[in-house]
This record gives structure tokens, sequence and C-alpha cells, in this order.
């Protein structure tokens, strides 16, 4: 799908602003870093080739862009990251809502709730295959 030139800047915004965010989430707990560069990644195939490419090309972020790209596929390494952090970030929601009290039971159970569902469903994605396996097509 190749955008209309009217709309290029559009995605391209996206995938700046996006990575933008992956950034900050590399540097805070309840940030995901990931998934922000992959929606990077994913809007810059249709506004920035340039980043695009980039993005391919970079150490930490390549391979895992390429993954999803080609496979849908989630490392488990990434899986355990991103579970441990959505725990970290739990009993850190936790810990803030009981020493402020005053709060609803739905106000933690909510974003919990949604690590829960997002921790199942990243389970549930296939991992890569192994480098320099063949992988036959569908």
């Amino acid at each position: 799908m190749r955008p209309t030139p009217r709309h290029r800047w559009a995605w391209w915004l996206l995938a700046y602003v996006s990575l933008g965010l992956g950034v900050v989430g590399a540097f805070l707990p309840v940030m995901p870093t990931t998934v922000f560069v992959l929606i990077a990644a994913w809007a810059a195939a249709r506004g920035s080739e340039r980043l695009h490419r980039r993005l391919h090309a970079h150490a930490r972020f390549g391979p895992a862009i390429r993954d999803w790209e080609a496979h849908g596929a989630v490392s488990r390494r990434a899986k355990w990251m991103a579970t441990t952090m959505m725990l970290v970030s739990a009993i850190v929601l936790v810990a803030v809502m009981a020493l402020s009290g005053g709060h609803r039971w739905w106000m933690i159970a909510l974003p919990i709730g949604c690590m829960v569902a997002v921790g199942a469903w990243l389970w549930r994605r296939p991992e890569p295959p192994p480098a320099g396996a063949s992988v036959k097509a569908d």
C-alpha cells in the first residue's frame, strides 16, 4: 500500500512521534518501547522510506522489527522483558494507590486487567524462527 503524497506527511509524523515515545519508553518503566518502535516502523513504511530503512538496520530494534513484519513474531526474551515490566508497573501502581488511599478498586483493576490481556496476547504470538532456518510459505 503506497499512500498518496497528500497523506504521506501524516504517516511521517506518526512514525516520528511513535519513535519519540519509544525512546521515552526506554527510560520509563511504565511506558513500552518496542510497541512504539513497531508502530514507527509500520508508519515509516508508508511515510518515510529512509526512516524505515534506518529502523530495519538498527542494531537493537532491527531484528524485532523484521521478525514482526515477516512472521508476526516476538522473541522469548522480549516477551519476558515485557511481562517483567508489566509486573513491576502493576506492583508500583498497587503500592502508590495503597499509599495515597481513597481510590476505587476499579482504578487498580482496570490497568492491571489491561496488562493481563496484553500479556496473554503477547505470549500467544509465535517466536521467530532460528537464524538461518528455512521458513515454509503458507
